[in-house]
């Protein structure tokens, strides 16, 4: 008797919020997956008929409420405001259903906690649009270093300036946002430099927050729009981080991560200001060799990424918890909480 090979599962998706980058994640993940689209909520109007256009067969729903306890979902996809996430995060996993969600996952690592510890109980796979990681620039930078290339790391300077800063007015209210720039850039870069250097303990933090010029005591009016953080690791690897939103950078954004190792140095940085082309670079002494240039369609990458993994094995994964909460735990550092 032949037998016939098992039919590969489709998951069926939901999607709470599709608004610019919740519409940028679900598109890259129906045109990169056999994942479906098959329930979505969103408020407003003109970015809902957005999304129709991408998932036509998506049935439109009132709440998210509805949507996350709809029994034909496999998983939900958060791009609502931070202060949603943790909660929504938690009654999709206490639904049974995988979370993908946008970056902050809480607004302080207790919420972070709260979620992983759903996503424990549930043994669901949960995971956080750190974008970045995905990058081929970056992955190059972190495979470098991981080869021992550049030997060991004892420096990493870690820049992002937004000349902009955020166009919704909740980002400049602690209460929604959980903080200013260092929650909504701070934690791309806080990230990088803890994935790639293995996720050491910090020892030390040291924070210079400040809006618009003046140097903050509390936040119970305004969030920091300039941050300069000194971290030092238990293996006394120094992280220096600058982040900032409207600052006058001299072009629409400057990021950067670069590490410092015992054989040479590596950096990941963006082209000309942009948002979105990355360059690797390779150092040694005076010489530079660069690693990858642009173009790389990425930015809706890390959610491609969840759903194989879905595919493999949806369930609960504790070193990428792990990971969530030490990264969490340095953000309330910074803030001094």
């Amino acid at each position: 008797m032949i037998e016939t090979p098992p039919t590969k599962k489709e998951l069926n998706l939901g999607f709470l919020g599709v608004g610019w980058i919740g519409r940028n994640r679900m598109e890259a993940i129906l045109n990169n997956t056999s994942a479906t689209a098959g329930a979505i909520v969103e408020p407003d109007a003109e970015n809902a008929e957005e999304a129709k256009k991408a998932a036509k067969n998506a049935i439109f729903k009132d709440s998210s409420k509805e949507l996350i306890s709809d029994p034909n979902l496999d998983g939900i996809v958060i791009a609502t405001p931070s202060a949603m996430h943790a909660q929504q995060s938690i009654e999709a996993l206490n639904s049974g259903k995988a979370v993908f969600c946008q970056k902050p996952l809480g607004r302080n690592s207790e919420e972070v906690r709260k979620v992983v510890a759903a996503s424990k109980k549930a043994d669901k796979f949960l995971a956080v649009d750190l974008s970045y990681r995905y990058t081929k620039a970056f992955k190059a930078i972190f495979d470098l270093i991981k080869n021992g290339e550049i030997g060991d790391i004892y420096a990493v300077d870690l820049v992002f300036h937004n000349a902009y800063g955020p166009d919704k007015e909740w980002f400049y209210d602690i209460k929604r946002s959980g903080g200013g720039c260092v929650m909504d850039l701070g934690i791309h870069l806080v990230d990088m430099a803890l994935w790639t250097l293995n996720f050491p303990k910090i020892k030390e933090v040291r924070s210079h927050l400040f809006h618009k010029g003046q140097k903050m005591d509390s936040f119970e009016e305004h969030v920091e729009d300039f941050a300069s953080v000194a971290m030092t690791s238990e293996k006394d690897q120094v992280i220096n981080l600058e982040c900032s939103w409207h600052v006058s950078a001299g072009k629409d954004a400057v990021i950067e991560a670069k590490f410092y190792g015992t054989r040479g140095g590596a950096s990941f940085k963006n082209v000309n200001g942009s948002f979105y082309d990355f360059t690797a670079e390779k150092y040694h002494g005076t010489q530079t060799e660069t690693l990858v240039t642009p173009p790389d369609e990425w930015s809706g990458r890390a959610g491609v990424v969840w759903v194989e993994n879905l595919l493999q094995n949806n369930k609960f994964d504790p070193a990428t918890a792990e990971e969530l909460i030490q990264t969490a735990e340095v953000i309330d550092r910074i803030y001094g909480r």
